[in-house]
């Protein structure tokens, strides 16, 4: 299993789970999928991509954009090794909130 994700890299990659999207179009989702609490900086955003596109997470998207969406724009996507990590994290996450209960639960006997 992979190391824990970094926050910022976990919004990213759950922000392109439903697809490409260019940088401002994730920092908009990535607002909006956290209600607000996280708001990436776009220089702050490209250094990140930069990251998990050289961990191979990532990728620039293969199939351009629909004729609506602007062509000059560059899009990202996942890749099978960042779906894959998202698993890991979401189940290192479930097993790490298991903990809390359980302590938590004990604490109160």
């Amino acid at each position: 299993m992979r190391d824990p994700l970094r926050p910022s890299d976990l919004h990213v990659l759950l922000a392109l789970t439903a697809g490409a999207l260019h940088g401002y179009a994730l920092v908009q989702r990535i607002e909006e999928q956290s209600e607000g609490r996280v708001r990436m900086l776009p220089g702050n955003l490209y250094a990140v991509l930069r990251r998990l596109e050289l961990e191979g997470l990532l990728r620039h998207a293969r199939k351009l954009p629909g004729p609506d969406e602007d062509q000059r724009r560059r899009y990202y996507e996942l890749t099978g090794e960042g779906r894959r990590a998202l698993e890991d994290e979401a189940r290192r996450m479930s097993a790490l909130s298991e903990r809390v209960r359980a302590a938590l639960g004990s604490e109160s006997g």
